[in-house]
């Protein structure tokens, strides 16, 4: 018989004791463990109470390995309740066993307000690299991959520590997803998905993020996917271009906002001759009749696919390979806008100064009138010239706006999607080219309650993350190769 041992988080008797009494029943649990913080007080007979300085750090990765004598490893995240369902405990052992996987974990249910709801979570993969990977709060680790990871644990962190275990341990062994419902835990974070998506942003995790950063990328050092800070240089000499940049906005059905990213393009002022080229997706609620107010400026050029099957990365094809799109193809989303008239100018000269393949800017989040919300400014400074193609491959997303040298985007070209095409450029281009970086904010980024992002579903999430886990994973991949080929 397999033995497990537990460790939870630990605050007082009265937090654990459900939980406690819930593993009690299971006979494959041999020894409970409670993790206790500084704000700990008393203790639970039968138990065995282990100081820690955080869930999350080296130090408490070392400390459960130390006292581990089973079979198994199951660590509990949260300070909930943790509740699983009938022979749930033995159907985690089973599949670990039968997938000699090195960790597993499982969809789940989350409780609020005695309210139920399904918490499926997604297939982990070689580009599962997001430190913000949802596993739920239940991990279970064989214990010998556990204690191996350990013994590979160069550095101490604080916060990184569990995600510096988990990386090392897919370099060895498989992490396997169970989609079955196997326990029911409480959610506490009520925010929309929509303001969820920013924590990795947030300026207060910078430390976070610093930790985050070095542990993904010794990982990839360990895996062969890192490259080094040598960048293919750019004479921007490629193609004869009559304008020095075009404005690329893809848009359908955006009658609310279209005009007010026309206006905000059209007001540039620029040195050099530029134009928008508007890729009208076959909308129909008037948003076409409203491009058609511009149409004396013949600057702009509105487009109506012949094809109606693009997403908004077959409409970027469709505008970049327009014989009258400039040098350098600037991003605007329909909802979207600059923040002054400045943007353009500073977005083109970034190229020149930085001789990057790609430049992304800084945003503000706004609302429909465009003042700041939370989280406020966007800037990404988590990317650094030196490393940052590499940490790219960690975080959810480059910034806005986007603009590319047109002959490679031409030659690399956008997936036909509505959703990630952006960051899929990203890290291709970033592969062989220096990714340029304005840390002025240039960009609005507009958000309110009709907005497709303002709240977005679990099942919507899950399917967001999956293909950039996906895309990841692709580039992943590329890059292994790309160095073995050197």
């Amino acid at each position: 018989m397999k033995k497990l041992n537990f460790f939870i988080p630990f605050v007082n008797e009265a937090q654990v004791k459900n939980t406690i009494g819930g593993l009690t029943q299971c006979e494959l649990v041999t020894k409970i463990c409670l993790l206790a913080g500084d704000d700990a007080q008393g203790s639970v007979e039968g138990c065995e109470k282990i100081a820690v300085k955080g869930i999350k750090s080296t130090d408490t990765m070392k400390k459960i390995a130390a006292a581990a004598d089973g079979d198994y490893i199951v660590l509990y995240t949260k300070y909930n309740t943790l509740d699983f369902g009938m022979f749930a405990i033995e159907r985690m052992v089973r599949i670990a066993d039968d997938s000699d996987a090195g960790m597993v974990y499982a969809d789940h249910y989350n409780v609020v307000g005695g309210n139920r709801t399904n918490a499926p979570v997604i297939d982990y993969q070689a580009g599962s690299l997001r430190d913000d990977f949802d596993f739920g709060s239940v991990l279970m680790f064989n214990a010998a991959a556990f204690k191996d990871a350990v013994a590979r644990m160069d550095k101490d962190y604080e916060f990184a520590g569990l995600y510096d275990l988990r990386l090392k341990i897919s370099q060895k062994a498989e992490i396997v997803h169970i989609n079955e419902y196997l326990y029911s835990d409480v959610e506490l974070d009520t925010r929309k998905s929509g303001e969820k998506i920013f924590d990795y942003v947030d300026p207060k995790n910078r430390g976070v993020q610093i930790e985050m950063e070095d542990a993904c990328t010794a990982h990839l050092k360990a895996v062969g996917g890192y490259l080094e800070p040598n960048f293919k240089k750019i004479e921007f000499s490629a193609g004869n271009f009559e304008y020095e940049a075009s404005v690329i906005i893809p848009v359908r059905n955006r009658i609310r906002t279209i005009r007010d990213a026309i206006k905000s393009v059209l007001c540039q002022k620029a040195d050099f001759k530029f134009n928008l080229i508007v890729i009208d997706n076959h909308s129909t609620d008037g948003t076409t009749e409203a491009i058609d107010e511009f149409k004396g400026d013949d600057r702009l050029i509105h487009l109506i696919p012949e094809r109606d099957d693009l997403g908004i990365g077959g409409c970027w094809n469709l505008g970049v390979h327009h014989p009258k799109c400039g040098k350098f193809a600037v991003q605007l989303d329909s909802d979207d806008v600059y923040k002054d008239e400045n943007t353009l100018t500073t977005m083109v000269r970034a190229f020149y100064e930085q001789n990057c393949a790609m430049v992304v800017g800084t945003y503000m989040m706004t609302d429909f009138n465009m003042n700041m919300i939370a989280p406020g400014i966007i800037d990404h400074k988590e990317w650094t010239p030196e490393n940052g193609r590499n940490n790219a491959l960690r975080i959810n997303g480059l910034g806005a706006p986007r603009a590319f040298y047109t002959p490679v985007l031409r030659e690399v070209k956008v997936p036909n999607t509505s959703y990630g095409e952006d960051y899929a450029l990203g890290l291709n281009f970033s592969r062989e080219y220096q990714i340029g970086r304005v840390y002025d904010v240039v960009y609005l980024c507009r958000r309110w309650d009709d907005n497709s992002d303002a709240s977005l579903d679990v099942m919507k999430m899950n399917a967001h993350n999956l293909y950039k886990d996906r895309i990841r994973t692709w580039e992943l991949k590329a890059r292994i190769a790309f160095n073995k080929n050197k």
